[in-house]
């Protein structure tokens, strides 16, 4: 297989996503026979094994499956934005574009992956608006904005549509033992965030658990990510961001169901949602924010 074979970087994000070759099979729409048979040959192609089978069964990435698999998913996100905006002439789309969003969201989600989107549309600009207060779209502070929340207001104006769920498990620096863990404190929200389904979740836990509370509280998911990764104490993380980085641990199995889930909902004004360089942005979100089965 060469490694311009897109169709066999399509088969191991299936079982990476899956877990199983059965549920990889489902999703393409193929046998598991099949699976396997592409499967093989990737990992004759690299060198080497892609996958490591777990004690319960489940497919998880070896060190070189984790490398491909990088490639893969920017592979992915570049034909998707493609095929989402056919006709589209990347030269001659320009305009700017204000993105809103909570800090962690625009840093650790969106950010990394703008260079897909600039250079297939080298002449657009992004202004990237971290801002925990949600800034308004009908007064034109932003063309777009991701919130963890259905919107309560905007009217008719702003269009909302649901694009994903944000999970959250429990994490910790990867400095801690498992039993290290156990002994941290729990680092959660000011009481201004203490209404966040996360701060709700943490104070409970840490009352029926008698767990003390870090002697830090923080405003946003930023700040609280950089707490626990200095190893201040445990917190809940969103999944998508944590999981991406080696400093930090998931104190439960990766295996585990999420502890909470959020709604991401991407909010515009229905005008702009109109125009070609808008469009253009929204599809880039889409590709890299919505995951399969989450609400269209």
């Amino acid at each position: 297989m060469q490694v311009r074979d897109w169709n066999g970087f399509r088969y191991l994000l299936a079982i990476q996503r899956g877990r199983t070759l059965a549920v990889a099979a489902r999703t393409l729409g193929v046998d598991n026979t099949t699976v396997a048979r592409r499967l093989k040959t990737m990992e004759e192609s690299f060198g080497g094994p892609l996958f490591q089978r777990g004690g319960d069964g489940t497919l998880s990435l070896t060190p070189k499956g984790q490398a491909v698999a990088q490639q893969a998913e920017l592979i992915e996100r570049h034909v998707l934005l493609l095929e989402n905006n056919p006709g589209t002439e990347p030269g001659a789309l320009t305009g700017t574009v204000r993105i809103t969003s909570i800090p962690i969201i625009v840093n650790r989600l969106l950010l990394p992956e703008i260079h897909v989107l600039l250079d297939q549309f080298p002449g657009l600009q992004l202004e990237l608006l971290p801002e925990s207060s949600n800034l308004s779209l009908t007064r034109r502070e932003a063309d777009l904005a991701l919130r963890l929340a259905r919107p309560k207001t905007g009217g008719t104006q702003i269009k909302a549509r649901r694009i994903a769920d944000l999970d959250y498990a429990e994490y910790a620096s990867a400095i801690y033992t498992p039993e290290e863990v156990e002994t941290l404190p729990w680092i959660t929200y000011d009481d201004a965030m203490a209404h966040v389904p996360q701060a709700r979740w943490i104070a409970k836990t840490a009352k029926d658990e008698n767990v003390t509370l870090a002697n830090v509280k923080v405003r946003d998911g930023e700040s609280l990510f950089e707490a626990v990764r200095t190893g201040l104490g445990r917190s809940l993380l969103p999944v998508r961001v944590a999981d991406r980085d080696k400093r930090l641990a998931r104190v439960r199995s990766a295996n585990a169901s999420p502890i909470l889930s959020r709604e991401l909902w991407l909010l515009g004004h229905r005008d702009q949602l109109k125009l070609p360089h808008i469009k253009v942005v929204v599809s880039w979100i889409n590709v890299i924010l919505a995951q399969p089965g989450s609400a269209q």
